[in-house]
């Protein structure tokens, strides 16, 4: 049996401060923590696939994840760049570090592998997720070899930064209840506008990451868009393929009367296979679906939609803002009142609307959780402020116990030991459990001896620590 991986020996011997260093890299594994150069401890995992050879030039993928977690979001990538033939490469670059710094570090490794790697020059690309997608999206901006972008559950963070006579390629991928989706259709109008290259594909599952079909198809957009502008020989083959292949799932969406996402995909064709294809017969059915009764109610439908959710955007952030600057804690009840509302909106028989109601709280928590960075950041940190998003997120996650574990500590820090003693009843009745964690919270040492801590804890968890004397 032919073994898997397969040895590829590069012996690359790179000059650096007098020292000769040699490389030996395998195909088809992720390799670890290579270094950028002797000097500088930064490093980078590299996946080859295992077809690779230095006898031709290579797309080429930064995968960029800032929780330090960079192998793991390269390895998402794997299967999909066996497939489409993509080098990938993941920098080890920190959140806590400075924009301009990250870029450096980004730039640098790409120098690295562009020096030792036969890579294509014309067809290099970034990608991330979520926070760090926002990071990658900012790198075809700031570092002129970078052509493209993946982004999963992002739009870009600053549409100011885009230079017309430096467009890229934008792939975002996301799906209709993710809170930034109607950020990326906003983002995908100025593309449109600045003429940069874009497609926005929609998956339907309520889920972060994207199935690997997803990954697969946007090297392969890449590959298209490099097909149509001579970067690489046209290959008919695979275009007529990829293309048969979309008007399948086209045809699938259409009959299965989701015709928002028909007209949305057939739309993304159009833009990719327009330099490779006579698209008259698509276009065709794209009229067809948009003189549909069905299509039009639909579309009415999501845009009264899209707007009441623009409206409660603005009142979630202009209050957030208030309630944090005036220490309001008296408007804890309104935001409860509206999550019960986007509770409804969730359990509702309004499709439209429980995708809505998923984005909004999507978005309230991802605006707490955003002031809490800032609260926390701060040289003097505010405690009240701190305490009453802790709250709020209380009422956002009720079973996610941490929230109620920092209001407890925090509480207790100030000797507001009825606020306390008020959440760790509500913890409790949520059903936490963990008795050992509670009589090891920091700073809660004078509140943990204190008869109503004890008895509450006796009450749900029948397993309190210190004696209780009634008076």
């Amino acid at each position: 049996m032919k073994k898997k991986y397969v040895l590829l020996f590069l012996a690359i011997f790179l000059l650096q401060h007098g020292f000769s260093q040699q490389m030996v890299l395998k195909k088809g594994t992720i390799l670890d923590a290579l270094p950028v150069n002797d000097s500088v401890p930064d490093t980078f995992s590299l996946y080859l696939p295992t077809d690779f050879t230095t006898e031709k030039k290579w797309p080429l993928l930064l995968i960029f994840d800032l929780e330090g977690k960079e192998k793991q979001a390269l390895s998402m990538f794997v299967q999909a760049a066996e497939q489409e033939g993509y080098v990938l490469v993941a920098p080890r670059i920190l959140d806590s570090v400075s924009l301009s710094n990250s870029m450096v570090k980004a730039g640098k490794v790409l120098n690295k592998v562009m020096s030792i790697l036969p890579i294509h020059r014309g067809r290099v690309y970034s990608a991330g997720a979520a926070s760090s997608a926002r990071f990658a999206n900012l790198v075809p901006i700031f570092i002129k070899n970078v052509k493209g972008v993946i982004s999963i559950g992002s739009s870009i963070a600053n549409t100011d930064l885009l230079n017309i006579k430096r467009a890229f390629h934008f792939i975002g991928i996301t799906n209709k209840s993710d809170y930034n989706f109607t950020e990326m259709l906003a983002t995908k109008k100025v593309l449109d506008r600045f003429r940069f290259p874009n497609q926005v594909l929609l998956y339907e599952e309520q889920k972060e990451w994207p199935d690997i079909s997803y990954l697969k198809r946007s090297m392969q957009l890449f590959t298209l868009s490099a097909m149509a502008k001579g970067f690489v020989a046209k290959d008919s083959a695979y275009i007529d393929k990829a293309f048969n292949e979309d008007v399948l799932k086209a045809n699938k969406l259409k009959n299965s009367q989701k015709l928002l996402l028909a007209e949305q995909y057939l739309s993304e064709m159009m833009s990719i296979y327009g330099a490779h294809k006579n698209l008259d017969s698509l276009r065709q059915i794209q009229k067809s679906i948009r003189r549909d009764q069905r299509f039009k109610t639909m579309r009415r439908t999501e845009n009264a939609a899209f707007f009441k959710e623009s409206l409660l955007k603005e009142d979630y952030q202009y209050y957030m803002e208030e309630d944090v600057i005036t220490h309001n804690f008296n408007n804890l009840g309104w935001w409860s009142y509206q999550k019960s509302e986007i509770d409804k909106f969730i359990s509702g028989s309004n499709s439209y609307e429980k995708e809505m109601g998923v984005r909004l709280l999507g978005y309230i928590n991802a605006l707490t959780e955003d002031n809490i960075d800032i609260v926390r950041s701060e040289a003097l940190i505010d405690e009240d402020a701190l305490a009453l998003l802790y709250m709020l997120k209380t009422i956002l996650e009720p079973q996610n116990f941490e929230f109620y574990l920092e209001t407890i500590t925090l509480s207790a820090k100030n000797e507001d030991f009825g606020t306390a003693l008020f959440y760790l009843e509500e913890a409790l009745k949520n059903g936490f459990k963990d008795a050992d964690r509670l009589y090891s919270l920091e700073g809660t040492a004078l509140l943990r001896i204190t008869p109503k801590f004890n008895k509450l804890v006796e009450q749900y968890l029948k397993d309190a620590r210190y004696e209780i004397i009634e008076e």
